[in-house]
């Protein structure tokens, strides 16, 4: 895998928005951020704008994309925010030019399709928090964008749940939001899993989904092939009339019964306040035990 550069006081970072509309009232209070941390903030033409849905139309999104890849100054891209519309540009950007100068590309949620691009390209990403929630954002979520940037490892430990799966394992990383990988299943797009400690959240899904999905990756073979299980933020959730009663360990554990890698959940990532940094297609560590867990990356 390739690592975009790491970033030093004075370089420039982009703020674009390729999916859903945003206040400008976010995307002011990430260039403030960042500029307080010495960067130069760059904010594409469409950043604020508002076509339907979206922040644009596909041509216009497309362009902020293309801009903030192709500009000789720009050395990380950050997506303002998520929603949908993010896959919508895959056929319009010319990715190639993110191999002659690779960029860090920052988000998460509906940009879990950028990570896996960028799995395809073979180009580390960083599934992080966006602008929209940079205000509620915990100080840890923040610092581990900025030691992203700056090529300072991060160390996470957080509290156990009893139904955790002890063990250590080491591989690269990769996952993000569960109904987009879900959505990527059998196309190019979906990561190669073998070896990978997968990291999933996921929020506003029926409980039932939540299993369809769960099946579609032990159909796949998914859960056959990696070392390790990291489970984010399941955030509103929502059961049926009738409910199932089923609980987001239960399913994770059903689904990987009989397999020995090692499960953590309630990780700090996904639709939550201390939404922290993983990168994706890096190496990691992750040690589950019956009173701690440790992910290095």
């Amino acid at each position: 895998m390739i690592c975009p550069p790491k970033l030093v006081p004075g370089d420039t970072i982009a703020l674009v928005s390729p999916a859903k509309a945003i206040e400008t009232s976010h995307i002011e209070f990430a260039r403030i951020f960042f500029e307080k941390h010495g960067f130069n903030v760059l904010v594409g033409s469409n950043a604020a704008n508002e076509y339907r849905y979206f922040s644009g139309t596909d041509e216009e999104r497309a362009g902020d994309l293309q801009w903030a890849i192709d500009h000789p100054d720009v050395k990380a891209i950050v997506c303002n925010r998520g929603g949908y519309g993010a896959i919508r540009l895959f056929d319009t950007v010319n990715w190639a030019n993110l191999l002659r100068e690779p960029k860090w590309i920052l988000g998460f949620s509906d940009i879990t399709n950028f990570h896996c691009l960028g799995l395809k390209l073979g180009i580390e990403s960083a599934h992080t928090s966006m602008p929209l929630n940079f205000r509620e954002n915990t100080a840890e979520s923040l610092d581990s964008i900025l030691n992203v940037l700056q090529g300072k490892p991060n160390e996470y430990n957080w509290p156990v749940n009893v139904s955790n799966k002890t063990g250590k394992t080491e591989g690269n990383v990769v996952g993000g939001n569960l109904s987009i990988l879900y959505s990527l299943l059998g196309t190019p797009y979906s990561p190669i899993y073998d070896d990978t400690i997968l990291f999933i959240e996921d929020v506003g899904e029926q409980v039932y989904h939540l299993d369809r999905m769960l099946w579609a990756f032990r159909f796949a073979g998914v859960f056959d092939r990696i070392s390790g299980l990291i489970v984010g933020g399941m955030t509103d959730l929502k059961d049926t009339a009738t409910p199932t009663g089923w609980t987001v360990e239960e399913l994770i554990l059903e689904h990987t019964k009989y397999r020995s890698f090692p499960i953590a959940f309630n990780a700090p990532v996904g639709h939550i306040t201390d939404n922290r940094a993983f990168i994706c297609g890096r190496k990691a560590t992750l040690a589950v035990t019956e009173n701690h867990i440790s992910f290095i990356q």
